[in-house]
């Protein structure tokens, strides 16, 4: 799945190279054979382009693998090695341990001065030079990291195959990559990589670490704990526009007092100068908010539209039922200005649709009363003669309540009920509109039919 930070800093970095005419580089790691499958590279290359990052855009490039550079990753590793800069080690966890008596303990640089060459069962270690690193950082500013913290790190594995943090390098090297901006879970590696590039002799790119992402309880999100997958989110009914609208305000707030603004605006104004590094909070609330004012604003053909898979995963799923378009497309302008994602539409709806609707127990047991079945008798009797519009309708119904002492939202909910099968819904003399005299007075003799509760 694609993580919705990782979706956040991909914008950033989509966005970054078009600000400056420069390319968007999309590489799969993908040396660790547990963590790769084609279908989940898929994925990942699917949800960018659901985001707007297509593959054929002029300023995309890539998919790049990772192993298909695993040659020169080794071999930088030798050169690194013949050039004095890395060393062979023998030197087990337990051997480790047993020799410092501290199973945390970093490795004590037993092996440096020994001489070792390449053998079965010796990895390679990137010999850490004295003295302090640098790292600028485009949002976290300069910090200095003491290179005696840093312990000689293994670039090469003992069978031979190379750690991340030398290719990650490499294959930057590779692509001419100049910028790059990331989470900020990788920022302790930075100095370890920015070694690597000048050992390799070439000028490390600039960095930008962006804030991690926090849940409610500003704990970081968690694939384990957290909903987070931008498939999940797509395939629930939350528009691209929202969810992209929404992630770029994630340490970053666009100019001006609004944060739902066009996609253009952002391009224009987005600077890494103004990302925040404290930890953002990633509120599904809001996102949703989001997501209706979008939907909102959408115009009544393009929510039609919008909403056919959904609809369509309804017919499949309610086989033998008749799922009227004309009747939708009525009803949508009204359930547009309530739903929160598209994925709600069809449940909101679906009461038009089946040929008896789930009637709600709870419900009749707080409507269904003596009066209710008299008071229906007469709604049924008044809408067998009045013109078939929805204010018609509205009158008739608050007309007859009156005579019963009832305020307008009491007099519906039997009538409501007996249609929808539900206490709430979309405004119902539209949908009594929509639905047509005969249905409508069909299902109101149905709920008159039931023993009344009370």
């Amino acid at each position: 799945m694609f993580h919705v930070g990782s979706a956040r800093s991909a914008l950033f970095n989509w966005i970054l190279a078009q600000q400056s005419g420069g390319t968007f580089v999309l590489r799969i790691e993908d040396t660790d054979e547990d963590r790769n499958r084609p279908e989940w590279t898929q994925g990942i290359i699917d949800a960018m382009a659901w985001l707007g990052m297509s593959t054929d855009d002029p300023c995309f490039e890539g998919p790049y693998y990772q192993s298909a550079n695993a040659e020169a990753h080794v071999a930088a590793a030798h050169r690194l090695a013949g050039e004095g800069l890395a060393y062979f080690c023998d030197c087990t966890r337990d051997v480790l341990e047993a020799r410092t008596g501290d199973p945390h303990r970093g490795y004590d640089r037993h092996c440096r001065d020994r001489g070792l060459i390449a053998g079965a069962g010796r990895a390679l270690r990137f010999r850490v030079p004295d003295g302090s690193t640098v790292v600028n950082d485009l949002i976290r500013g300069e910090v200095t990291f003491d290179n005696t913290s840093i312990e000689d790190f293994v670039i090469l594995r003992a069978n031979g195959t190379p750690l991340f943090l030398l290719a990650n390098v490499v294959d930057d090297i590779t692509h001419r990559i100049t910028l790059v901006v990331r989470g900020e879970e990788h920022f302790p590696n930075t100095p370890k990589q920015q070694m690597l590039w000048h050992a390799l002799g070439t000028p490390p790119p600039v960095w930008a670490h962006v804030p991690v992402l926090v849940n409610e309880a500003r704990k970081k999100l968690s694939k384990r704990r957290d909903k987070v997958a931008l498939e999940q989110f797509r395939d629930e009914g939350y528009v691209m526009p929202a969810m992209r609208n929404y992630l770029m305000t994630l340490g970053w707030t666009p100019p001006g007092d609004a944060e739902i603004v066009a996609w253009d605006h952002i391009v224009t104004t987005f600077s890494l100068a103004d990302v925040v590094p404290s930890p953002a909070f990633f509120d599904l609330k809001k996102l949703a908010s989001f997501n209706g004012d979008y939907i909102r604003a959408m115009s009544v053909d393009d929510f039609v539209a919008a909403c056919e898979p959904w609809l369509e995963q309804w017919r499949v799923a309610h086989p033998g039922h008749f799922w009227s378009q004309e009747i939708f497309a009525v009803m949508a302008p009204f359930v547009q200005m309530r739903a929160v994602t598209l994925a709600d539409v069809a449940a909101t709806v679906d009461f038009l649709m089946l040929a008896d609707p789930v009637v709600d127990d709870e419900a009749v047991a707080k409507v269904h009363t003596t009066q209710s079945v008299t008071m229906l008798g007469e709604v049924m009797a008044a809408f067998g003669q009045v013109e078939w519009r929805a204010d018609v309708l509205k009158s008739t119904v608050e007309e007859i309540g009156e005579t019963y002492g009832l305020k307008p939202g009491k007099a519906q909910a039997p009538v409501r009920l007996a249609v929808t099968g539900r206490s709430i819904g979309p405004p119902l003399y539209e949908a009594l509109a929509a639905l047509g005299r005969d249905e409508t007075i069909r299902r109101l003799a149905a709920l008159a039919e039931r023993e009344p509760v009370g």
